[in-house]
């Protein structure tokens, strides 16, 4: 009978012990059905990647409640992702867990479509209810700022939402430009700003002012959360590492044209139309061509010293790497209705070509990178004298010019000092190319038996 009775209780234990274990599996079901995959730390402080989970949560929440054109744009975390991960659905695991959303920083990032975002100021108030701290970033509104209007109005810039007191959500917000593509502006701190409040130089937006495509969105679900992403996540990675864009410096154009007043005469806008007409359909060109060019020469001087085409230069002038050169390049610009009128050179040595437009002729240069300097040639047709134009290396941002995103060299200054001396403030408009830019040297003369094909005018 002992026996029995021991056999019993233990028996009642087990069950009770079965019963509690049971119940505390289907509470914790039910707290992360409705949580998310939280886990505690000894003190009862979120851990690390679960707490950045809740953290995106609370964001994505917020977002939604105020019809916050939100999409993911985080570099690591689109890094993360593959064409096959870009589907995934958290619903079909079995586990809780945080893959792409939680990372190594204490930050994510996400862009804001600003143009059909409405500004609420009852977010502020919002976050705060949720337990999040909102900083806000502004700056001057560079599409309202031109010759007539130096001040322009402030617009947010950079919204940081802040958790616990060191993860953080970067919203960068994008705003369409007149030349057709997504800008945002730099992040800049303004006196009385908490400078601890954000891990400012390690965040991936904001240090310049950057340019990108318009992205074509999804809806996915990430870490069980639905979240919008660029569909071409892999172009947008790639446009993020040379989206620096420079502003237009309308200031110093605005100083120039009071000592030197703009040509309004017909024939000046008339070659101001037809130059931006065939600035366009270059752009077209080599963008569908996927060649890189840049503003270069006259073009690139007008653009940085008066924010405009240079109405007495005559030309359209372009830059490109040596490098990118296509051999179907002349046939693309023949189709588009331009057609070749010389060209020097050969893609080996100071390649130039030259396609006439209406009224107007475009300049192609070739840039070759030699050492600390990188170099594009010239010819003179009668003599086949050959000349090179010498600049110090630059990298390459975006701007805005005549309604069209362009490059220009991030060096601007550099550049034009290089091709137009310490005075390329004053203008000139008598210019020989063979012996007026300062950075010009003689390199030698073509061979009489390659002329036919280093010289070719038509």
């Amino acid at each position: 009978m002992p026996r029995l009775n021991r056999t019993v209780v233990l028996a009642l234990l087990i069950a009770t012990s079965s019963i509690f274990l049971l119940f505390q599996l289907y509470y914790y079901r039910q707290y992360v059905s409705k949580h998310g995959p939280l886990a505690l730390s000894s003190k009862g402080y979120l851990a690390g990647k679960e707490a950045q989970w809740h953290l995106v949560k609370k964001f994505l929440g917020l977002a939604r409640k105020f019809s916050l054109p939100v999409f993911l744009v985080d570099t690591v975390t689109l890094s993360l992702l593959t064409q096959e991960a870009e589907l995934l659905k958290d619903s079909q695991l079995k586990e809780p867990h945080c893959t792409f959303l939680c990372t190594h920083r204490h930050f994510i990032t996400f862009g804001l479509l600003g143009n059909v975002w409405k500004y609420d100021a009852a977010l502020q108030d919002a976050a705060e209810e949720r337990g999040l701290e909102l900083l806000e970033l502004r700056g001057k509104d560079p599409r309202l700022v031109g010759m007539d209007d130096l001040t322009g109005s402030e617009i947010p810039l950079h919204l940081l939402i802040r958790s616990d007191g060191h993860l953080l959500v970067h919203v960068v917000v994008l705003y369409e430009r007149s030349g057709n593509y997504l800008w945002h502006g730099p992040l800049r701190l303004t006196p009385g700003i908490d400078h601890n409040f954000a891990p400012f130089r390690k965040l991936d937006f904001g240090r310049y002012a950057g340019a990108y495509d318009r992205p074509e969105l999804i809806l996915t679900t990430l870490d069980g959360l639905d979240v919008r992403l660029p569909k071409n996540f892999s172009h947008f990675l790639t446009e993020h590492s040379s989206s620096r864009f420079l502003e237009c410096r309308y200031r110093e154009a605005a100083a120039f044209y009071q000592l030197y007043p703009d040509d309004p005469s017909p024939e000046a806008m008339d070659f101001r139309m037809k130059a931006k007409s065939l600035l366009h359909l270059a752009a077209r060109v080599l963008t569908e061509l996927q060649v890189p060019f840049w503003l270069s020469s006259g073009t690139c001087l007008g653009w940085f010293r008066q924010c405009n085409i240079i109405p007495y230069s005559k030309d359209v002038d372009l830059g490109i790497w040596i490098k990118d050169y296509r051999h179907d390049l002349t046939q693309a610009f023949q189709r588009a209705g331009l057609p070749l009128k010389h060209k020097f050179g050969k893609i080996e040595d100071s390649l130039e070509l030259s396609f006439q437009g209406l009224d107007v002729k475009l300049d192609i240069f070739f840039f070759y990178e030699d050492g600390d300097i990188v170099w594009n040639g010239g010819t003179q047709a009668k003599s086949g004298k050959k000349f090179k134009y010498v600049f110090p290396r630059f990298s390459l941002c975006w701007t805005e010019l005549v309604d069209l995103r362009l490059r220009v060299p991030c060096e601007t200054l550099d550049y034009v000092v290089a091709n137009y001396g310490p005075e390329w403030n004053v203008p000139v408009k008598t210019w020989d190319w063979k012996s007026s830019p300062p950075n010009v040297q003689e390199n030698g003369v073509w061979p009489i038996r390659e002329r036919d094909d280093v010289i070719q005018v038509y």
